[in-house]
C-alpha cells in the first residue's frame, strides 16, 4: 500500500508546484510594451484617458504617493482609477508602482491615505508593521518580481501595537497568546528608545522602529543591489492621525 500511494503523492506534489508557479508568473505578468498596445493585444479595455502613466522610477513614484497624500490632507481627492474600466483593465495582469507596509489600524489605509486607485500598490499590513520572512518575501514581491520602484514603511501616530509592546517590555509582562510575538519583534526599537529620554517614548518607539525596519530592509541581501542601482527606493515615513500628512523619516528618493 506504501508504494502504491507514495507515487500518487509525488504526483500531487508536483501538479501542485506547477499550478503554483503558473499562478505566480500570471501574478507578475507586467506590461512591458506599452499600456494600451499590451491592452488591445491581449483584448483588454483601453485605460481611460485621464489615467496618468505608471510612475517608472522612485522619484516619481514617490511625487505620485505625496501628490495623493497632499490632496487627502487638503481634501481634494481624485479618486483615481476607481471604476469598473479599471478593473477590467488589471483584471489580466498588474504593474503596481509602490510597496506600502503599514499597520493594521483601521485609521491608516493606504489607498486612502495616498489617494490611489486599483492596481496601483502593493499592500501589507501588520500589528506595528513589524516583519518576519513571509512578510519581508511579500515586500521584495513587487520589486524583484515586476520592478516596482518604490517601498514604504509607513508607522503612525497614537500606534496601539507600539503603545502596548513598550507597557509589556517595560514592565516584564508578556503580552497574551500570539500578541507577545509583536513585541518581541519590537524589542530592538524599545531598546533604542530607551537609551534616551522621551517626551512621548511611545511615539519616539513608532518613529525608531520604522526607521529601522526601512533599513533593514534597504539593506536586505535582494534588495540592496537594485537600490545601490537606483532602481528602487526604500522609504520611511509617519502617518499623523490629526492631520493627516505623511511625514519622511528617511530613504526619499531624488528627482
Amino acid at each position: 500500500m506504501a508504494n502504491v500511494e507514495a507515487p500518487q503523492r509525488r504526483a500531487i506534489l508536483t501538479g501542485g508546484l506547477a499550478a503554483g508557479a503558473a499562478l505566480l508568473t500570471a501574478c507578475s505578468s507586467k506590461d512591458t510594451t506599452g499600456t494600451g498596445k499590451a491592452a488591445a493585444a491581449a483584448g483588454m479595455p483601453s485605460p481611460s484617458p485621464a489615467a496618468a502613466a505608471r510612475p517608472d522610477s522612485p522619484w516619481s513614484a514617490f511625487a505620485r504617493l505625496m501628490d495623493g497624500n497632499k490632496r487627502w490632507v487638503d481634501g481634494t481627492l481624485q479618486h483615481p482609477d476607481r471604476d469598473p474600466k479599471r478593473r477590467e483593465f488589471v483584471a489580466e495582469a498588474q504593474d503596481p508602482y509602490g510597496v506600502i507596509l503599514s499597520c493594521i489600524d483601521s485609521r491608516v489605509p493606504p489607498e486612502l491615505v495616498f489617494d490611489t486607485g486599483l492596481g496601483d500598490l502593493f499592500v501589507l499590513r501588520t500589528g506595528g508593521q513589524v516583519v518576519g520572512p513571509v512578510v519581508v518575501g511579500s515586500v521584495e514581491y513587487g520589486p524583484m518580481t515586476s520592478g516596482t520602484p518604490l517601498v514604504v514603511v509607513l508607522g503612525h501616530q497614537r500606534c496601539g501595537a507600539v503603545k502596548a509592546a513598550y507597557g509589556a517590555l517595560k514592565d516584564d509582562k508578556p503580552l497574551p497568546g500570539n500578541l507577545q510575538s509583536i513585541a518581541e519583534a519590537l524589542r530592538p526599537a524599545y531598546r533604542e528608545t530607551v537609551k534616551q529620554r522621551h517626551a512621548d517614548p511611545v511615539d519616539a518607539m513608532v518613529r525608531i522602529h520604522t526607521k529601522q525596519t526601512a533599513a533593514d530592509l534597504r539593506t536586505n541581501k535582494d534588495l540592496a543591489p537594485l537600490v545601490k542601482k537606483g532602481d528602487l527606493a526604500v522609504v520611511s515615513a509617519y502617518y499623523s492621525l490629526d492631520t493627516g500628512r505623511v511625514e519622511v523619516l528617511t530613504g526619499a528618493p531624488s528627482a
